[in-house]
Order: structure tokens, then C-alpha cells, then sequence
């Protein structure tokens, strides 16, 4: 028989992550410290408004922008609190997550061939997403003891003249890194010297520890370059609602709401629904859950000077990414070791990147009950080496 694959999908790795967690569910008493998930139920204010949507025989398609009143509450949001203005009706999307706010913008822009610059160690989604669309990824390895943020030196050596997109990954998941507006403002002079466009993954922007959040759109002459995604899984603890958004220029949202249109039609109408309450009044929430978020931060980063462990400060995301390789171990090595012995699951550097060689990735989206028994087997196991 013809072969019936892709030989494009076929090339394409699987995540990295995906086999320890295939191990840790058939694993009696393994704890998990891998997942990217926050540990907090959705508020139930918001789950009030999606069963209210479902009684109320709200279960039709919206347009394919979404709920327009949604659209208005994202672009009041993004003004409020990172001075980025867009209009809602033309320069709006709502999306089912972020992740397919990434897609459609990559397959909206790119033709084979484009360069697209990829910081990493950085989410997964990224390199696959710029390869099915035949464009092609250059990847740039971060540095520790640049706090793994990306620099103006970095970028300006990478660029071609294939290049078009730059990822812009911060906070970042894995490394919890984050970039100042004096990082930004460096990083975007280089962008609009080549005239190039930048994809800012925000999804973390909320969990900020040190500052508040810069948007590069806020910069000068930035807007218009730039691709704003962002979504409600993470500041509002919404996963499984799966409802994010791209905010961007008119010219670049109508060709993603394209996309969009053939590929998923809408995002899920309840999921709006309960969103809109979200971004009205939720900042109390996310208030809390930073409170939460940060305290687990600072006992890890405490626990591992403790234990020797090296780990930069990360002021973003729910992720601290501690270095390794005193052990003579890769971290694929490491990781598999510490769940077969400690049934503890954390998720190698690498599946975020060659880079992250050296290095894992610590989730603290879990209570402080579980975090402080998960690091006593990883201070036993240590011990054992």
C-alpha cells in the first residue's frame, strides 16, 4: 500500500514530556511536579456564569471573532493594564487556547522558507508549528547567566535576510524568565531596523513577581508589528476551557480569522461566557493565586541553596528550571532516575530545546504540602549520588 503519512508530520518529534507522565499515571504513589496546570479550581464566579450560559440555552455558535462583548473586555484589559490599545471588532480574535492563537498567526504569515528566530529552552508548540508550515526555525540557545533572557546581541546575530517572525516567549515556560522594558526596548530596536514582526506569547503576563508585565506592543512603533497571545488558562485557572486570543494588526487578524474560520468555526460559547466575568472581575483572583504562586517560588529557590542545587531567580511563570550537571547525568538520565527511584516526575531541559541540556523543569502549580514531600525524595535521591 501507498505510505498514507505526511512525511512533514511524520519528522516531527513528539513532546518530550509526554512519555515520564504516560509512566507516572500507571505509578502508585508518584507525585507529579510536571504538569503546567494551575492547582486552583477555576473561581467559582466564573463557573457560575458558564452553567448560567448553559441554562440559558446559550450553546449556539458565536461569530467567528467570538463574542463581541468578550472582544471589547480583552482590548479594555490589554489598555488597563499593559497600555496596548487594539480594536476589538478588527484587531481581535478569540481562539480555542493559546496554542492555536500560535498556529493560525504562524500559518497567517509565514510562506516556505521564512526564517523564524526561536528563543529556547521554550514551549513546545513553537518549533512544530513553524515546520508545518514549511517555514524554517533558528533557534537561539539562552544563556543562565543572562537570567535566560534574550539579547539585543543575541537577536541582531541571527537574522538573515529569510528572516520575518521573531518568538518572543516571556515570562517563559520552562525557565520562569522574564524581560524588563529595558530588555524589550533593545530587542525591539533590532526588530524594526530589519523590519521584521514579533509573536509575543503573554499567556504568563499575570504572573509577574518582580515587576508588572511590559508588552513590547506598548512600545513605540511596536503595535503594528507584533502579534499579541495571550488566553485565560493560566492568570484565571482555566484550562480545560480551552479559550485564549491574538490580538493584532487588522491586515494580520483577518487572515488568522480565516483560518479560523474553515479550521474551528468559533471558540466554545459558555467558555466566553464565564470569560467575560473572568476579565471584569477577576483580578482579585489573580491576586490571590500570585500570593500563592509566589510564596512556593521563594521555598524552592530556598530548598535548593539548601541542597546545593543552582538555580537562577525566576521572576515569571510557575516554573523554576534548577541546573544539573554537577551530576554527570543528562537531565533525560536524571529524570528518569529520580521517578524509577523517588516516584517524583519533573520534566528533562530538553524537551524544551537542545539548550536545556543540564537542566530541569520544576513545576510549583501544586501545594506546599505536595512540594515539600516531592523535594524530600529529591533531596534523598541527591543524597544517594
Amino acid at each position: 500500500m501507498r505510505n498514507p503519512l505526511s512525511k512533514t508530520i511524520v519528522q516531527i518529534k513528539p513532546s518530550g514530556i509526554r512519555k515520564f507522565f504516560d509512566i507516572v499515571s500507571e505509578m502508585p504513589d508518584a507525585i507529579s511536579l510536571g504538569v503546567g496546570e494551575p492547582d486552583f479550581d477555576t473561581p467559582w464566579h466564573v463557573r457560575d456564569e458558564g452553567i448560567y450560559a448553559l441554562e440559558k440555552g446559550r450553546t449556539f455558535y458565536t461569530s467567528n471573532s467570538g463574542l463581541k462583548e468578550l472582544r471589547e473586555e480583552i482590548c479594555k484589559y490589554y489598555s488597563r493594564k499593559f497600555q496596548a490599545d487594539y480594536d476589538p471588532i478588527h484587531e481581535c480574535l478569540i481562539t480555542v487556547g493559546g496554542s492555536e492563537g500560535i498556529d493560525i498567526a504562524l500559518r497567517a504569515m509565514l510562506d516556505p522558507g521564512d526564517e523564524v528566530i526561536i528563543p529556547e529552552p521554550c514551549y513546545v508548540s513553537y518549533l512544530p508549528c513553524v515546520e508545518l508550515t514549511y517555514g524554517v526555525p533558528v533557534h537561539i540557545p539562552l544563556k543562565a547567566e543572562n537570567e535566560f533572557r534574550l539579547t539585543a546581541e543575541e537577536l541582531e546575530a541571527a537574522i538573515t535576510d529569510k528572516t520575518k517572525l521573531v518568538i518572543l516567549p516571556f515570562p517563559n515556560n520552562p525557565t520562569g524568565a522574564i524581560m524588563e522594558r529595558e530588555d524589550l526596548e533593545k530587542v525591539a530596536k533590532v526588530i524594526m531596523d530589519h523590519d521584521l514582526y514579533v509573536l509575543s506569547d503573554e499567556i504568563y503576563a499575570e504572573l509577574s513577581y518582580k515587576d508588572k508585565h511590559v508588552s513590547i506592543a506598548s512600545l513605540p512603533g511596536m503595535r503594528d508589528r507584533t502579534i499579541v497571545i495571550n488566553g485565560f488558562s493560566k492568570a484565571y485557572a482555566m484550562t480545560g476551557w480551552r479559550l485564549g486570543y491574538a490580538l493584532a494588526p487588522q491586515i494580520i487578524c483577518e487572515q488568522m480569522t480565516k483560518i479560523h474560520q474553515f479550521a474551528i468555526m468559533c471558540a466554545p460559547t459558555n467558555s466566553q461566557y464565564a470569560a467575560i466575568d473572568a476579565i471584569k472581575n477577576g483580578d482579585k483572583d489573580i491576586e490571590m493565586m500570585v500570593q500563592a504562586y509566589d510564596q512556593r517560588r521563594r521555598f524552592l529557590l530556598q530548598t535548593f541553596k539548601e541542597m546545593g542545587l543552582p538555580c537562577f531567580e525566576p521572576y515569571g511563570a510557575f516554573y523554576v528550571f534548577p541546573c544539573i550537571k554537577q551530576f554527570g547525568m543528562t537531565s533525560d538520565e536524571f529524570a528518569l532516575e529520580l521517578l524509577k527511584k523517588e516516584k517524583v516526575a519533573v520534566v528533562p531541559g530538553t524537551a524544551f530545546g537542545d539548550c536545556g541540556e543540564g537542566y530541569l523543569r520544576i513545576s510549583y502549580a501544586y501545594s506546599i504540602e505536595e512540594l515539600k514531600e516531592a523535594i524530600g525524595r529529591i533531596r534523598h535521591f541527591i543524597d544517594t549520588l
